[in-house]
């Protein structure tokens, strides 16, 4: 007897995307995705910021247009929105003039459906989300969970084959995203849904696997899938499951792989003076220090294990340990990270030893903050503008992660006291001598 073969919602062929640096050439931020999501499952896009995972879903949504590649659903080519399809965002999105029925109606505006159907299947949108008795409330008068709530009904209402979803769950607290993505996993697994298929980007791996039937592991630099995960286990699923926390330690270990693997290359990249950098303050640095210096982990932990007791979300944990690897106070492999003899000075030592250390290490393994130095130095004046280290990392960052690693370098720096940056001047000089 043959089996069955399970209809495709969505199949991504081949995309790459690529952006226009300043000078005109391209950057590249996607390359050779192929994904195929089937009726009835949840496919998760999972990597660090970067990786291309929300620049995938708008392509998928068919609201950007690949450089290259195809884009089929429903067995289609996609060339723009499409009915049928539809996005959660991270941030509600909601209009504050309109009442949660009027925003949930929106739904359904592209349609051109008869005023009582629309008023008829936005109210049972409504009631399926939970807010049934808030349809005259303002988004105002709700909480963040009850306007995401308000995001769920209005994409579900034109009941959708696929449904997108971009982090809905990143802006809520604790309690509050474990509600809402269970309400949602309990709707999904009753079949109340009218969705066939759900893509949903995330950063957080415990979501990923307590939702997701496959996940999608993106590395970046340009983003590529560099892991297929699946996740066989039944719903609902149970964290303290011995099989769930295998496959979080099996992703914690492809990522970290993953991430040592990018530094490595982005030093081998002209020198390393465009190496993306996370924003991670020195506060931070020395507070996780601190804290893995200490029993019980005594300068070592697995990445899985040491994220809860320290209330770390899985981004923030992963830019401090990708900046301490950096700056060579910690390495990381097979998702452990483990403080180098440098890393546990800098976390035992005093104040002025720690900046000191800190300069040293910044100069040493950062060749943008050497490079800032060095160009002060040798500038009439000993200042900078902002703008000569900018069009340099744009020439081979997006505009995002220019911005991002100047504001990471401009912190260290300001810390190691190896420059001083005025932000209404938007320029750069030497620090006068001390004393």
């Amino acid at each position: 007897m043959e089996t069955e073969t399970i209809p495709l919602v969505i199949d991504i062929r081949k995309v790459c995307m690529a952006f226009s640096k300043p000078s005109g050439e391209p950057l590249p931020v996607l390359a050779n995705i192929d994904v195929s999501i089937k009726e009835g499952e949840i496919v998760g896009l999972l990597g660090r910021s970067g990786s291309g995972k929300s620049t995938l879903l708008r392509i998928a949504g068919g609201l950007l247009k690949a450089t290259s590649g195809e884009v089929l659903y429903l067995g289609a080519r996609l060339a723009g929105p499409a009915e049928g399809i539809a996005i959660v965002f991270q941030n509600f999105a909601l209009y504050p003039w309109l009442t949660v029925l009027e925003n949930v109606e929106l739904g359904l505006d592209a349609l051109s459906r008869p005023a009582d159907e629309v008023r008829r299947r936005a109210m049972s949108a409504i009631d399926l989300i939970g807010l049934d008795g808030f349809q005259s409330a303002y988004p105002r008068e709700l909480s963040g969970g009850m306007r995401q709530r308000v995001g769920f009904a209005r994409a579900i209402v034109s009941d959708p084959a696929l449904l997108l979803m971009d982090e809905p769950f990143s802006a809520l607290d604790v309690l509050t995203a474990e509600t809402l993505r269970t309400d949602f996993l309990d709707l999904w697994t009753a079949r109340q849904l009218p969705t066939k298929a759900v893509l949903t980007v995330t950063h957080n791996i415990e979501e990923a696997v307590l939702m997701c039937d496959r996940i999608l592991v993106l590395a970046a630099n340009p983003g590529h899938i560099a892991a297929e995960i699946k996740v066989p286990l039944p719903q609902p699923r149970d964290r303290l499951d011995a099989a769930f926390h295998s496959i979080v330690d099996e992703i914690y270990s492809i990522l970290t792989s993953r991430m040592a693997e990018s530094i490595g290359a982005q030093k081998q990249m002209h020198g390393g003076l465009v190496q993306l950098l996370p924003r991670v303050s020195v506060n931070r640095l020395s507070g996780f220090a601190e804290a893995l210096n200490a029993p019980p982990y005594s300068g070592q932990a697995e990445l899985a294990g040491i994220a809860g007791p320290l209330a770390l979300e899985i981004n923030d944990l992963f830019q401090i340990a990708e900046a301490l690897h950096i700056l060579e106070f910690a390495e990381f492999k097979d998702g452990t990270i483990k403080l180098t003899t440098a890393g546990r000075v800098f976390a035992q030592s005093e104040p002025e030893e720690r900046k000191r250390l800190f300069r040293e290490h910044l100069l040493r393994f950062v060749p943008l903050a050497a490079h800032i130095r060095q160009v002060l130095e040798e500038r009439e004046g000993r200042i900078a503008p902002r703008e000569r280290f900018e069009l340099e990392l744009e020439d081979h960052l997006s505009q995002s992660d220019a911005e991002t690693t100047l504001r990471a370098i401009i912190g260290w720096g300001r810390y190691a006291e190896l420059f001083v940056y005025d932000d209404k001047t938007r320029r750069f000089s030497v620090p006068p001598p001390a004393g």
